[in-house]
């Protein structure tokens, strides 16, 4: 059926309408007045409605007659910045067919800038009648303009000065993986007005840390704007995660504290200044309108059958990303659509890369998973787009979803393998000395192909979805009954270890080896092959009581406590950053094949057991092996004729007698994670239980040929 109703009898007085143009999509400022461009390929009209500055009134209702192709398109002189605008598209209401549309409900413009007003969850945002027993075939007369944000022409200028992106080398980086809220909310150094905002995240407070950490690069959880969940909101708590994006151009709200672009793009610009790059978390593979049964508020009222993958003739979604909906990026504007936004915050806020969420759902055409599909073809022939660092989620729910290791050059990706492997290992489970050694090489048997670098592998012990690292040492099994799902929800296969007592104590001996055993696991991160990602608060002991799907907890459940910080592991880690940056073996590009060098004829890396032998392959699956040594060199490959070795112990056995090699002149302990304030100090002969040794050679002739 196709509803009807009557636009609003308003004249707009002074204004002068004209057709505009098709281009840029959104609503752009001219000058003279503003013009709009929306895209819909199946609505039989669209209206334009203009707001009061608080957007709390509708001033008109203006029908968009130009077309170009699916593009309707209006210019309204007279308008200018700061203008509150959304848009009513007509059409079929026909579920079973794949659309929706519905004018009575006020939708936000895709391309919004800025917001205006935040959603009031309310019945009346639902395009059919709640209750009916229709269900989601029925249809809602309620206008629903008082409960939904609003788009506001904005000016995205922005004095930039001498801005300069820190276009750090992929082998350099080191990532810190944030939250802007939960890093500064409870920060003493931050001023109050500013805590948990853009502004406070590049206060000097958290500069001088991230730098102390050695970080070179931020990863924001999701900073476009997005809403609290319907079934959050009636339990009192809100989306803190932000994983819900309704607005893909527009910075989040709530982390402002002027409601201007310019707060975040002041936060770029300073975090530059400090030599750190900023990555942004989006997530472009569904929105915040849910399944059929969410609200309309803008995708679904302007083309839902053109935004979203749909199933079931038409009436239901695909739902790939486990959140009711999966963006139909194969559709040629959509696709446009979330180009544009990459570009924008690009090219307007100087952002330097992006992790895509669910990246699967992004490369899934008809005939399945395809790393050379439309989205990967858009941005790789980017020329803005191709040269920003581009990190991939490599999984989502859907079919084929696991692409570890399938994405092209030049996406990261992050590496749950190493994750996985890494807790396993340390936790003493059998049979896992053998990840391991693939783990430190970077994971080369997933990502050693298509000319893709070892630095592929974006490597991290723990992220924001799961435990913390103190909770990854003190918890056995999840406590998520906070989040009110009865504890049903997050992982349950943690591979973690309370190292004898379940949660927090106070029994030395149980606090010293949860200590050593963070150190080991953060030592084996600094060291491996690929890219380090460091979560927020592991670095001084945050911890979330067990929960390890924190998502709703926007309280001190998540955010950091610097109160009282484990000053000892923050030096600790800053330390083993500082170690990394002065050793170039231990962050190549190339991967290491146990190749000869052409230099010295010597092996790029040796595997070795504590006594010095080179393990045989019965060995590798021997469960008792637990003290796993390794030399390494620059990449035979690389033809860089730098002697410079290293070698590296990883003990999550009993104490051991250790035989350094002698391939060597002798060695330069620079890492015991027993001794966390050691620098450096002469060669050992035992590797103590459970612990990470790092030695290097030092320069001369070796004593002997290599085992």
């Amino acid at each position: 059926m196709t509803p009807q109703t009557v636009s609003l009898p308003v004249r707009l007085s002074g204004h002068a309408v004209g057709p505009g143009r098709p281009w840029p999509m959104g609503a752009s400022f001219t000058g003279d007045g503003v013009n709009f461009a929306v895209f819909s390929a199946h609505a039989e009209m669209i209206e334009l409605c203009l707001f009061s500055p608080d957007g709390r009134k509708e001033l008109a209702r203006l029908p968009i007659r130009e077309r170009d192709g699916d593009i309707w398109h209006i210019h309204v002189g007279g308008l200018t910045l700061g203008t509150v605008y959304g848009f009513r598209a007509h059409g079929p209401y026909a579920p079973e067919q794949g659309h929706r549309f519905n004018p009575h409900k006020l939708l936000l413009d895709p391309y919004a800038r800025a917001l205006e007003g935040r959603l009031k969850w309310s019945d009346a945002v639902m395009g059919y009648k709640i209750g009916s027993p229709r269900g989601d075939l029925s249809y809602d007369t309620r206008d629903s303009a008082f409960a939904v944000p609003k788009a506001v022409v904005t000016d995205p200028s922005f004095s930039w000065g001498n801005d300069q992106a820190p276009r750090t080398p992929r082998s350099d980086t080191v990532i810190y993986e944030a939250h802007v809220k939960g890093l500064t909310a409870l920060h003493p150094g931050i001023d109050k007005q500013l805590r948990g905002t853009y502004l406070g995240l590049c206060s000097d407070p958290v500069i001088e840390h991230l730098q102390k950490l050695g970080i070179t690069a931020i990863e924001l959880m999701p900073v476009q704007a997005f809403i609290d969940d319907r079934f959050l909101v009636a339990k009192g708590l809100r989306n803190y995660w932000g994983y819900n994006t309704l607005a893909f151009f527009a910075p989040e709200p709530r982390y402002m504290s002027k409601g201007a672009l310019w707060e975040f793009q002041t936060m770029v610009r300073r975090l530059h200044a400090a030599g750190i790059e900023v990555i942004l978390d989006v997530v472009y593979n569904h929105t915040a309108e849910g399944d059929e049964w969410g609200p309309t508020l803008s995708f679904r009222g302007l083309d839902n059958a053109s935004y979203y993958r749909l199933a079931g003739g038409g009436r239901h979604y695909v739902n790939d990303a486990g959140t009711g909906n999966t963006l139909n990026v194969t559709h040629p504007m959509v696709l446009r659509m979330v180009m544009d936004s990459l570009r924008y915050w690009v090219e307007v806020a100087h952002v330097d890369g992006f992790r895509f969420d669910l990246a699967t759902a992004l490369g899934r055409e008809a005939h399945g998973f395809d790393p050379n599909g439309g989205f990967f073809d858009a941005i790789r022939q980017d020329p803005t787009l191709s040269r920003v660092k581009l990190i991939a989620e490599p999984w989502d729910i859907g079919p084929g979803g696991y692409q570890l290791g399938g994405y092209p050059h030049p996406f990261h990706e992050w590496n749950d393998k190493f994750r996985d492997g890494l807790r396993r290992f340390w936790k003493g489970d059998a049979g896992m000395t053998r990840d391991l050694a693939a783990r430190l090489l970077g994971s080369a048997e997933r990502f050693d192909h298509s000319g893709k670098g070892a630095t592929s592998s974006v490597n991290f012990i723990t992220s924001h979805d799961g435990f913390t690292l103190d909770d990854l040492v003190s918890f056995t099994i999840k406590r998520n009954f906070a989040n009110g799902e009865d504890n049903r929800d997050g992982h349950s296969e943690n591979h973690s270890d309370n190292l004898g007592v379940e949660g927090l104590t106070a029994d030395r001996k149980v606090q010293a080896a949860r200590a050593l055993r963070k150190r080991n696991l953060l030592a084996t991160l600094m060291i491996a092959q690929g890219v380090p990602m460091v979560l927020m608060g592991d670095e001084i002991g945050h911890g979330q009581g067990g929960n390890n799907n924190a998502y709703a907890q926007d309280n001190e459940v998540s955010w950091i406590d610097w109160s009282n910080p484990d000053t000892g592991l923050l030096a600790f880690v800053g330390r083993l950053a500082v170690l990394r940056k002065s050793l170039p073996v231990l962050r190549q590009r190339r991967f290491l094949h146990a190749r000869q060098r052409p230099t010295d004829k010597t092996p790029d890396v040796i595997w070795r057991r504590a006594n010095g032998t080179v393990p045989q392959s019965e060995e590798w699956h021997d469960p008792s092996f637990r003290c796993l040594c390794v030399e390494l060199r620059m990449a035979a490959e690389g033809g860089d004729p730098s002697r410079e070795a290293v070698f590296a112990v990883f003990n999550a056995g009993p104490a051991t007698a250790l035989h350094l090699p002698d391939t060597a002149p002798g060695w330069e302990l620079l890492l015991d994670t027993t001794r966390p304030d050691l620098t450096s100090g002469p060669p050992v002969s035992e590797a103590p239980a459970h612990s990470v040794l790092l030695f290097r050679a030092l320069t001369g002739t070796p004593k002997g040929d290599h085992a």
